[in-house]
């Protein structure tokens, strides 16, 4: 397993030394984990170059199919865990843009109730994993049909802007005002100025300007330094709103279909972990339901 994941270490950093932080390991125990690695298979797993380690032919037939190893094993271990006694193990899978905004700040409160439980995070399954997390907080209409979830928050949209910002406007809050301004969007979001202009009674209404960013954390960030408006859900937002670093001139928003579901796979027996946590998170939603 020390070889698999040296190997993997040095398809992705590209050389021994950058291999050895990673898999806590000196650079020459690194190379000989390596080259007993390359005695075994029957061939080097890397050509030598310039640039860095490349993958040989033999070296990337390992590669692809180390990764699928470890996770195996690492599945396995999840599993063992979950039947010891002790620490008990909850695995859960989060988009980034909901633990930033919203989980991380508040789960202090879940980890010092419930120091026993042991919580980790993903934000993201890959094709490999054969072991599904627990639980997950999706961004859907409903769960899925091999899926049960709770409705968290999520179906208030609301546009948003720093104060500065629509101060600039100079413009008193409406929807004709609003079309005068930057709007900040993501493009695989479901939050696009047409659903705001319809849902307020100018459908066909569009916006001066829109800027694009690849990750919604961006959008927020962009709104909050002034650079344009957004639609966001409102639960993302309360405590920017409550300080005034966010504003929604004249109420302006619509209802989404979308929202945050917390959901956990039907196959799966719900342990006591899981329902201390669904507890927890339904409660704390509740606070910014809409």
């Amino acid at each position: 397993m020390t070889a698999l994941q040296v190997l993997l270490a040095v398809a992705e950093r590209g050389s021994t030394s950058a291999a050895a932080e990673p898999v806590a390991l000196s650079q020459s125990a690194v190379s000989k984990q390596l080259i007993g690695l390359e005695e075994l298979i029957g061939g080097p797993a890397f050509y030598r170059t310039p640039n860095g380690m490349v993958p040989t032919e033999l070296g990337s037939i390992y590669i692809e199919h180390a990764r699928t190893a470890i996770k195996a094993m690492e599945d396995a271990a999840l599993k063992v865990a979950r039947l010891k006694p002790g620490p008990r193990v909850l695995r859960l899978q989060v988009p980034p843009i909901f633990g930033d905004r919203w989980l991380l700040p508040r789960f202090v409160q879940f980890t010092e109730a419930h120091p026993e439980i042991e919580v980790q995070f993903t934000t993201f399954v890959s094709k490999t994993q054969t072991e599904v997390p627990d639980g997950m907080v999706r961004f859907v209409v409903e769960p899925v049909a091999d899926e049960e979830g709770e409705y968290l928050f999520g179906h208030d949209i609301r546009l948003v802007s720093a104060p500065s910002y629509w101060e600039k406007l100079g413009e008193s809050p409406s929807i004709e005002a609003a079309s005068r301004g930057v709007m900040l969007e993501h493009p695989q979001t479901p939050f696009h100025w047409p659903f705001l202009a319809s849902a307020n009674g100018r459908q066909g209404l569009e916006v001066r300007h829109t800027m694009r960013f690849g990750y919604y954390t961006m959008v927020i960030r962009a709104a909050l330094a002034g650079q344009g408006m957004a639609l966001i859900p409102h639960g993302l937002i309360v405590e920017d709103l409550a300080a005034g670093r966010l504003v929604n001139p004249g109420g302006l928003g619509y209802r989404s279909d979308y929202g945050y579901w917390f959901t956990r796979p039907r196959n799966l027996p719900t342990s006591q972990s899981m329902q201390l946590f669904q507890q927890w998170i339904d409660a704390e939603s509740r606070a910014v339901r809409d």
